[in-house]
């Protein structure tokens, strides 16, 4: 069957054509399912990066996906939804920003695996382990039991989704993105109503508008945010897209507005520098730049979902849970319950 699929989106630029949804399912569920040999998979994976893929093609990906996940409505709130192949140049803002958001009594799911191809950069699994949690290790009732007593879930992709972990020698060996960049992002493993999700091109923005109406989040913001994630920038305007009851909109965020554009510090970032600047910004001691780009972020997410009522009211509200160590706070017993091994992590 797989055979007969690739055939119409591998014909060239001009002879290609979109599947629709059932075939687009056959082909997701040859794949995911390792029906397929890795030469037809990978050849798969090419045709479609070529032909660029169509929502009910990623749609079909996504639905077969969570068919294999492990997936538990623990907490409904806010989804983050960035990309698996991690961060090189920029900082991991979506991390402390899930503690912040969390003590203003918004859930946040976290999710991510090793770091993948095309980036292959650092990755939320990298920070943990630094910080001495290993989540491939760690095991689902210890994730659950640390989301339900402090509002934030990781969850390790390749353990809750294992069809992810068996097709990575395959995206490895390839070393592009592939249709599953984007899938993997929107497994929704704990039901959440809001989603925010990054993108690299402003050109995708309609396309992933659609895909989120399909796929009934109550609420999405899509980002044209740092290297392709869910952050918005701090120095600069970002390029969002509002969607809503099946309508969508452009919407530029700008720091300037609330006061916070800030420049940005060079730094070399490895895990332990990640880990280490976003602990220190949740204790409100980190570089203004950062401490500014995790408060913007998390205003705009509350109020993505309707935990107030405008950004400035979110900005008041996060900048009191730093300064009087909620977040912290948060996050400290978070990290207890989490943590797997003793390991050196940025405190001092």
């Amino acid at each position: 069957m797989i055979t007969n699929l690739l055939k119409e989106v591998a014909r060239g630029k001009r002879g290609a054509r979109d599947l629709n949804y059932e075939e687009s399912l056959q082909a997701a569920d040859s794949i995911i399912n390792l029906k397929a040999t890795p030469a037809q998979i990978g050849a798969f994976f090419i045709a479609e990066r070529i032909k660029m893929e169509s929502v009910e093609e990623i749609e079909a990906f996504v639905s077969v996906c969570r068919k294999h996940a492990y997936r538990v409505p623990v907490q409904q709130g806010l989804d983050c939804a960035g990309p698996y192949d991690g961060r090189k140049k920029t900082f991991f803002a979506t991390f402390p920003t899930a503690f912040l958001l969390a003590a203003a009594g918004l859930p946040v799911t976290l999710h991510g695996t090793g770091s993948l191809p095309p980036k292959w950069g650092v990755t939320l699994q990298d920070l943990l382990y630094e910080s001495g949690i290993d989540a491939d290790q760690t095991s689902r009732d210890q994730i659950i039991q640390a989301a339900t007593e402090t509002g934030v879930l990781y969850v390790p992709a390749e353990q809750w989704c294992p069809p992810l972990k068996e097709l990575r020698s395959i995206r490895v060996e390839l070393g592009m993105r592939t249709v599953l960049n984007t899938a993997e992002k929107l497994i929704d493993f704990s039901h959440s109503p809001y989603l925010i999700f990054g993108v690299y091109h402003n050109t995708v923005f309609e396309r992933m508008a659609k895909l989120t109406t399909n796929l009934q989040y109550k609420k999405a913001l899509i980002v044209q945010g740092m290297e392709g994630s869910e952050d918005l920038f701090i120095e600069r305007p970002t390029r969002t897209y509002i969607v809503e009851n099946g309508e969508s909109s452009l919407h530029i965020i700008d720091p300037d507005t609330y006061g916070l554009e800030t420049s940005v510090p060079e730094m070399d970032w490895t895990p332990v520098e990640q880990l280490c600047v976003s602990e220190s910004v949740l204790q409100g001691r980190g570089h203004l730049a950062f401490v500014n780009q995790v408060m913007l972020n998390a205003a705009v997410r509350l109020r993505l979902a309707e935990k107030v009522d405008s950004v400035e009211e979110g900005l008041y509200t996060c900048k009191d849970l730093l300064d009087n160590g909620a977040a912290w706070e948060l996050y400290s017993k978070w990290q207890n319950m989490m943590r797997s091994e003793s390991k050196l992590h940025c405190r001092s």
